[in-house]
């Protein structure tokens, strides 16, 4: 992005998946204490219909995960969340993730990103932070509580055009809020994963039709 008015280009390399999370529209986190339990989830999540959601580098096991995962089921884009560091980067992406996701801007991984040619949606929560994330394909909002739809709706007043997903602190009923508001998709994390995952996917698509 040269400009912060621009629009973000879609380049060929991160197309597809730029292309998959907005039709998704809602991106879950699925952090579990182990890898059995995020398997169930997602599987659960996959089963009611979601097509798009991230594991994390904070669950044990997750390299094999993902790993099983890109192949049963390759028509669901995969991404790894709570990148922090370049060695991070490369073991998910050899192991099939779609794209990366880090909580904070991580300068040294994007070169690890940009010679696999995958995406990085990189955090932030300074207009500042986001236009550099943004301009790079898509940017994490995180903490988006901290912060709400207002400060959203001030970010994208300044950066038009800026794919930006709502992470952290967004709730299942909020979720059609932040959409509207001018989120490019958003991230649902234990409001989505915890208890009754069917209902809750239910009521979730019940908000975001």
């Amino acid at each position: 992005m040269t400009e912060a008015t621009s629009t973000p280009p879609e380049t060929s390399m991160h197309a597809d998946v730029i292309d998959a999370l907005r039709a998704a529209r809602v991106t879950p986190t699925v952090r579990e204490a182990d890898a059995a339990t995020a398997d169930r989830v997602a599987r659960t999540l996959v089963e009611c219909g979601l097509t798009a959601f991230e594991f994390t580098a904070t669950t044990p096991g997750w390299e094999h995960l993902v790993a099983a995962w890109t192949k049963e089921f390759p028509e669901v884009t995969l991404g790894l969340g709570t990148v922090t560091s370049p060695d991070i980067a490369e073991r998910a992406l050899a192991a099939g993730a779609d794209f990366l996701v880090s909580p904070f801007q991580v300068p040294e991984v994007r070169p690890v990103a940009d010679t696999a040619g995958r995406l990085l949606v990189e955090g932030g929560l300074t207009p500042s932070e986001l236009r550099t994330a943004a301009g790079r394909g898509v940017a994490k909002l995180f903490p988006a509580h901290v912060g709400g739809i207002a400060y959203l709706k001030s970010v994208l007043s300044v950066l038009p055009g800026a794919r930006i997903m709502a992470t952290g602190g967004v709730a299942v009923d909020e979720a059609d809020r932040w959409l509207a508001a001018g989120a490019f998709t958003v991230s649902i994390g234990s409001d989505l994963t915890r208890g009754d995952v069917p209902s809750n996917v239910a009521r979730l698509k019940a908000r975001i039709g």
